[in-house]
C-alpha cells in the first residue's frame, strides 16, 4: 500500500479560512509559505490570489478573493464562492495561523526531501556518471531544500519589484573591497558575482587576494574562504602574519614589522628570529586565530568539492562574504583526472554557477599568456586571458594586474601597482592604482581607510 505524501489539509483550510476572516493575518505569513506549500492545487489558487490582493494593499475578504479569482477563471476550479464559504464557516479565529503556516510548510519540506530522495537514488543508478558529479549535484539538491530554495525562478514582476526594495535596506549587501580607488570603479564585492584578478607571475595577485581577505573579514568579520592550489596553508598562514604586522588597523597593538622572507630565511637556518619578533609572531597568532579565515590548500580540488565545503560552513552558520580561488589554471590542469572538462573556460563557467548557488562573491586569479612580454608596454589586455572569450563572458568583474617596476627599474612610479578594470558588468572600466610594499603584501591607497 502507497502511503501519501505528507501534507495537513486542516491545517492548510485553517490558513486559508484565518486569511478570509481577518484582514491582518496575511502579513503574519506572507514570509513564511509560499502558495507551493499547499499540497491541496485549489488551495495553491486561493491562497495566490490572497497574495496578489495583500501585495497590491487591498482586503483579502471573501468578496475581494471571489472577484480575483473569477477575473482569473478560477473560482470553479477551487470549488466556487461554496469552498470559500465553508473555509470561513470552519475558521474561529486567526490567532494560530503562523503555527499553521509554519506546519504546513514543514510537510512541504518534507515532500521536497522525498523527491531528492528519489532523484539521488536514480543518480545512484547511473553508472556512466563520475562519483564525484553525483555528490556535486545530490548535495545541490538537498542544500536547495535546506534553504527552503523551492519556489520557481520565474517571478511576476510585482515580486521581483517588492523584493527589490527590501533589498535595499536589507538583504544581500555590497561590501566595499576596502580600496577606494578600486570601489569607485567596481564598488565591492556583491553576492552571486565572480570576479577574476588575472596577470603575469611576480604581479601581487595572491598578495592583493589575502589584502582583501583581511579587508573582509576586520571591516565586516564575515568569512572567508581560501581555496590555494598553489601556496600551502602555512605559507598562506605566513604571508597573513607579515600582512597584519603592518597593517595600520593594529597599529596600536605596537607590533614590530616582519617580513615575508624573515619566515623563510628562519626555516633555512639562515636567519634566525630576534626574541622580540618571536614575541610579537605570538601576538600576530592571537590576532590570526580570532579571524574568520579558512584555508585549503588541496591540489586536486574540483568546484564540486569546492561547494561542498562552503556548504558545510554555511550549515554551521558562519556567514561567507568572499571565496576566493588561487588559481585557475591549476585547476585546469587535472582535466584527465574527471569526467568534466577542466578546460579553464569549465571551471570558470562553474565558480560562476557556484557563486549564484551559494549567493556569495568568487575571487578567482589567473595567470595570462606570455604575448605581453613581446610588447613595449607589457600592461595586460583582456584579450592576453586564456579563453578569453569565455572568461569575458562568465566574469562580471576582469581585473589585471600590473607592476611597472617589475619591468622598468626606473620607472616614476615604483612600487605602484595598477588594477587594470578591463570589465565591470556592473561598474565602470578604468584603472585604480594603489601602493604595493611586497616585502609585506601591504596595498593602500594614500591614507589608509580602513
Amino acid at each position: 500500500m502507497t502511503s501519501l505524501p505528507p501534507q495537513n489539509i486542516e491545517a492548510e483550510e485553517s490558513i486559508l479560512g484565518g486569511i478570509l476572516v481577518d484582514p491582518e493575518a496575511m502579513g503574519r505569513i506572507v514570509d513564511l509559505i509560499t502558495a507551493e506549500a499547499f499540497y491541496v492545487k485549489g488551495h495553491q489558487e486561493i491562497y495566490q490570489a490572497a497574495l496578489k490582493l495583500h501585495r497590491s494593499s487591498q482586503p483579502t475578504d471573501v468578496m475581494t478573493v471571489k472577484s480575483t479569482l473569477e477575473d482569473h477563471h478560477l473560482l470553479e476550479q477551487v470549488g466556487g464562492i461554496e469552498k470559500l464559504m465553508q473555509l470561513v464557516d470552519r475558521t474561529v479565529s486567526a490567532v494560530n495561523i503562523d503555527r499553521y503556516a509554519l506546519l504546513v510548510m514543514e510537510k512541504y519540506l518534507r515532500r521536497q526531501l522525498i523527491a531528492a530522495g528519489h532523484n539521488i537514488v536514480e543518480l545512484g543508478f547511473e553508472t556512466t556518471q563520475e562519483l564525484d558529479d553525483i555528490f556535486y549535484q545530490s548535495e545541490k539538491r538537498l542544500f536547495e531544500v535546506s534553504q527552503q530554495r523551492s519556489r520557481g525562478k520565474t517571478q511576476p514582476n510585482c515580486e521581483v519589484a517588492i523584493e527589490a526594495y527590501q533589498t535595499l535596506e536589507t538583504d544581500s549587501p555590497i561590501y566595499p573591497t576596502g580600496l577606494n580607488n578600486l570601489d569607485n570603479l567596481i564598488v565591492g564585492w556583491e553576492a552571486g558575482t565572480l570576479t577574476l584578478l588575472a596577470g603575469r607571475p611576480s604581479m601581487g595577485k595572491s598578495f592583493c587576494a589575502m589584502y582583501l581577505a583581511v579587508a573582509m573579514m576586520v571591516q565586516y568579520n564575515r568569512s572567508v574562504v581560501f581555496f590555494s592550489l598553489e601556496m600551502t596553508k602555512k605559507q598562506l598562514e605566513y604571508r597573513l602574519w607579515s600582512l597584519l604586522s603592518v597593517l595600520p588597523y593594529y597599529s596600536q597593538c605596537n607590533i614590530i614589522p616582519i617580513s615575508n622572507d624573515r619566515f623563510r630565511r628562519h626555516r633555512a637556518g639562515l636567519e634566525r628570529l630576534e626574541t622580540e619578533e618571536i614575541a610579537t609572531i605570538a601576538q600576530i597568532m592571537g590576532l590570526a586565530a580570532e579571524m574568520p579565515l579558512y584555508l585549503n590548500d588541496d591540489r586536486s580540488l574540483t568546484v564540486s568539492v569546492m561547494a561542498s565545503e562552503c556548504r558545510r560552513l554555511i550549515s554551521e552558520k558562519k556567514p561567507i562574504g568572499l571565496i576566493i580561488v588561487d588559481y585557475l589554471q591549476m585547476m585546469a590542469a587535472d582535466s584527465e583526472l574527471g569526467n568534466r572538462s577542466y578546460e579553464l573556460g569549465d571551471v570558470a563557467r562553474e565558480l560562476y554557477k557556484l557563486a549564484g548557488d551559494l549567493q556569495v562573491p568568487v575571487l578567482a586569479l589567473s595567470q595570462i599568456s606570455r604575448a605581453v612580454e613581446s610588447r613595449n608596454d607589457k600592461r595586460p589586455m583582456m584579450s592576453d586571458l586564456s579563453q578569453s572569450g569565455i572568461l569575458e563572458m562568465v566574469a562580471d568583474n576582469i581585473i589585471l594586474a600590473y607592476r611597472d617596476d617589475y619591468y622598468n627599474p626606473d620607472t616614476p612610479d615604483p612600487e605602484v601597482l595598477e588594477l587594470i578594470v578591463a570589465k565591470a558588468r556592473h561598474g565602470t572600466t578604468g584603472t585604480a592604482k594603489v601602493l604595493f610594499d611586497r616585502a609585506y603584501g601591504l596595498i593602500k591607497v594614500g591614507e589608509e581607510q580602513w
